[in-house]
């Protein structure tokens, strides 16, 4: 196991954000169905950290000398909340999207808790750092504490629990076309591109209602889910119209911030949508999901939305566009480039955003049945204080069903903004799959 290690460029970016403003935390929820108890989940948390050997590492130094070390850590944090009603869980993760991790104890912390109006239920939310994990991951982390939740409630004998190998760095792992100095010229024309097409689009955002330096912001949320009918409509609406449920969801965000941007008046905006994208099959070799590392990039899509855009011109312009830069490893060389600058820079413009709306989308390809436990729903939650005038959403589709968050900065944008945006945005998706074309900026 490793004792120390330096923190790469992507690892030191989200622990300065974590210091800083508190925008580091990666909120995963399960809802579970079953007789779960606080010592069989302690038990599975301690299983847990056995086969994963991140969740076994701390950050020392200063913020110029940053390391993981693994000695002197102690078990998970963990903690029970009881709560009158089962729709509590969202305060419960608005207080851990709002406490900063310390990251110079732990990288992760758990949450049981239990609604009292309903003790069938129950919910499991992990709080984790973004330098050690991405969605994807964070997903597999979830299916393999249930896995020994069921194996502890039936006495099932667990022994030598194999922990997965360490990965090499991610320079290892880059493809042959991207290292070395084919690769930093790729980088470097990707900066290039990036930074003509800023200039070229400036894109509009949702801008700040109030503003107020970092240590003062924190991170709203807003839920939305939509239902197993309506969601396979909208699959099949996809794929009729040749689209992705990805390019429908940034479509419909796109058009919700134009027309709260435009506040009536009759013109085109320019705007930009940062989806996340998981690099591991990108890799070489392919590394699975169950490995757990911050394994996820970027690709930037930019459009004109004009009066008579269409909904599903602009959900195919996304995926038209994302299929481009995958093709170009564009996620990749944004990985390759990342830096302290980049932070720095964000950090030196706290009333400045680069996109107009961020949208992380996970399908969570698990079992719903573990033994006596059923997991009902999973939601993503990410801080995200730090990101003030962004249009920010983690979507995770599950059992046939879409769970929507919207997370913002609070006071940059108002909860009563955003509830309002999270409802346009389900109303878009409604009428696009009630109509072949919904005019973009109705008046």
């Amino acid at each position: 196991m490793i004792d120390s290690k330096k923190l790469n460029s992507t690892e030191q970016i989200f622990e300065v954000l974590n210091r800083v403003a508190c925008s580091s935390n990666v909120v995963l929820i399960s809802r579970i169905k079953g007789p779960l108890t606080e010592e069989i989940l302690r038990q599975a948390l301690l299983l847990v950290q056995s086969r994963h050997s991140r969740l076994n590492y701390r950050i020392v130094g200063f913020l110029d000398s940053l390391h993981f070390e693994t000695e002197g850590l102690a078990k998970i944090p963990f903690r029970v909340v009881d709560k009158p009603h089962s729709d509590q869980w969202q305060e419960v993760v608005l207080e851990e999207l709002n406490e900063k991790i310390d990251s110079s104890k732990s990288l992760i912390r758990a949450v049981f808790f239990r609604p009292e109006n309903d003790r069938s239920i129950s919910y499991l939310i992990t709080t984790l750092h973004h330098g050690i994990t991405d969605v994807s991951s964070n997903i597999r982390l979830h299916q393999d504490l249930l896995t020994y939740c069921q194996k502890i409630a039936s006495g099932e004998p667990i022994d030598n629990i194999s922990s997965l190998p360490i990965l090499p760095s991610l320079e290892e792992l880059l493809p042959e076309t991207i290292k070395g100095f084919r690769g930093k010229m790729k980088g470097l024309l990707f900066l290039l591109q990036s930074g003509l097409k800023q200039l070229w689009y400036r894109p509009k955002t949702l801008g700040f209602e109030t503003c107020l330096p970092f240590e003062l912001r924190r991170t709203g949320l807003v839920h939305r889910e939509l239902n197993e009918e309506f969601t396979q409509k909208l699959v099949n609406s996809c794929r009729n119209e040749k689209a992705t449920i990805q390019g429908a969801l940034c479509a419909a965000m796109m058009l919700t911030a134009a027309r709260k941007i435009r506040a009536g008046k009759i013109k085109d905006i320019s705007v930009s949508c940062c989806s996340t994208v998981d690099v591991r099959k990108l890799l070489e070799p392919v590394v699975r999901k169950e490995q757990m590392a911050m394994l996820s990039s970027f690709l930037a899509s930019y459009h004109t939305i004009k009066t008579d855009t269409s909904f599903w011109e602009l959900a195919r312009d996304v995926k038209q566009q994302l299929e481009s830069g995958l093709l170009r490893g564009t996620p990749l060389s944004q990985l390759l480039m990342a830096s302290r600058k980049m932070i720095d820079n964000f950090l030196s413009n706290p009333n400045l955003s680069a996109w107009t709306v961020t949208i992380g989308n996970a399908r969570a390809d698990i079992p719903r049945v573990y033994g006596s436990f059923e997991l009902e729903e999973i939601n993503l939650a990410m801080a995200s204080a730090a990101y003030g005038g962004v249009f920010y959403a983690g979507i995770v589709n599950f059992a046939g069903k879409i769970f929507l968050n919207f997370f913002f900065s609070d006071p940059s944008i108002s909860r009563e903004t955003m509830e309002n945006l999270a409802n346009s945005v389900v109303s878009y998706l409604v009428d696009a799959c009630q109509k072949e074309i919904v005019p973009g900026l109705s008046l």
